[in-house]
C-alpha cells in the first residue's frame, strides 16, 4: 500500500458518502470542527412499496422481547409505518414496558430516543466501544436468557439484493447468535437502498478526487461498490468506519485506507492523521 508521502500532501475536502440527509449532518459537524467537507451520497434510501409486514409487526409488537434496528433509517421508516397501523394506541410506547429496543450504535439509539423510546429501554454498545456494530451489541445483550424469546430485526434491503455490506453481514450474524441462544428471529424490511444516479458534475468530482487530496468517508461497503468505474484509485485516500469496509476499499485499489471508529472525534483524528 502506498504511504502518505506518495499521495497529495493536502486534504482538499472530505467527501461524505452517507445517505442524505445524514450526510449533510456529518458535513455540518465536520465544518464546525474547521474541516472542509461536502456531500456525495452513494446510497439512496427509499420506502418499500409494501408495508403490510411492518404494520402487522406494530399491531403485535408486545409479543416480542426485543426489536433490533440495523440503522437510523430502519427506525425512521418503521415508526413511519406505525402511523399506518390500524391500532392507533401504538403511538404510546408506555404499553410496551417489557420490550427492549436494540441499536448497533449511538446514532441509531439517538433516533430511537427522538421517536419517543425511553432511554431505559434501549440497548446499545457503550460510547467507548471499539466498534459500533452487531458484534459490539452482542457483547451487551449476549448473556441474557433468550430461550423461547421472540426477536424482530428491522432492516432495509438492497435494490440488487447485495449481501456485501457490513451491516447486512452483521445482522445475519446477530440473528444466528440469537437463534443459537434459543430465540426465534423474524425480519421485517422497511426501506430499500439504491445506487444513485450521478450528475455530470458529480462524475467529474469523483474523477478529480483520485489525485486532488480529497478524503472519502465510507460507512458502507455497498456504498463503495456504487462508485462508477474509475481506472486508478491508487493515489486516493479513504477513511472506513469498519474493518470490512476498509478491506473492500483496499481490494478496490485505494492507495491509503484508514480504519476509524464511526464517532466524530475519531473521524476528525483520522482526517488530521492524513493532514497533520
Amino acid at each position: 500500500m502506498p504511504t502518505l508521502e506518495n499521495t497529495t500532501d493536502r486534504v482538499a475536502s472530505v467527501i461524505v458518502t452517507r445517505p442524505a440527509p445524514d450526510a449533510q449532518r456529518w458535513v455540518d459537524q465536520l465544518e464546525q470542527r474547521g474541516i472542509s467537507a461536502e456531500t456525495l451520497p452513494l446510497i439512496e434510501i427509499a420506502s418499500v412499496g409494501e408495508l403490510t409486514a411492518a404494520r402487522a409487526a406494530w399491531a403485535h409488537l408486545d409479543r416480542y422481547a426485543a426489536v433490533m434496528f440495523v440503522s437510523g433509517n430502519a427506525v425512521e421508516h418503521f415508526f413511519a409505518a406505525q402511523h399506518l397501523s390500524a391500532d392507533s394506541n401504538t403511538r404510546d410506547l408506555a404499553w410496551l414496558p417489557h420490550v427492549r429496543f436494540m441499536a448497533p450504535g449511538p446514532g441509531t439509539a439517538q433516533v430511537l430516543t427522538a421517536q419517543g423510546v425511553p432511554a431505559a429501554q434501549i440497548d446499545t454498545p457503550p460510547a467507548d466501544a471499539a466498534q459500533f456494530d452487531s458484534e459490539a451489541l452482542w457483547q451487551v445483550i449476549g448473556q441474557r436468557d433468550w430461550v423461547g424469546q421472540h426477536v424482530l430485526i428491522v432492516r432495509g434491503q438492497s435494490a440488487h439484493n447485495s449481501t456485501s455490506d457490513a451491516a447486512a453481514t452483521g445482522r445475519e450474524w446477530l440473528a444466528r447468535q440469537l437463534e443459537n441462544a434459543g430465540a426465534s428471529v423474524e425480519f421485517v424490511v422497511v426501506y430499500e437502498r439504491r445506487a444513485p444516479r450521478f450528475t455530470e458534475a458529480q462524475q467529474r468530482r469523483i474523477v478529480a478526487s483520485q489525485r486532488d487530496g480529497s478524503v472519502w468517508l465510507f460507512s458502507s461497503s455497498e456504498a463503495l461498490a456504487h462508485l462508477p468505474p474509475v481506472a486508478d484509485w491508487s493515489q486516493a485516500r479513504a477513511i472506513a468506519t469498519h474493518s470490512r469496509i476498509a478491506q473492500a476499499a483496499q481490494a478496490a485499489g485505494w492507495g491509503v485506507v484508514i480504519e476509524s471508529r464511526p464517532a466524530l472525534d475519531d473521524i476528525v483524528a483520522s482526517i488530521e492523521l492524513l493532514h497533520p
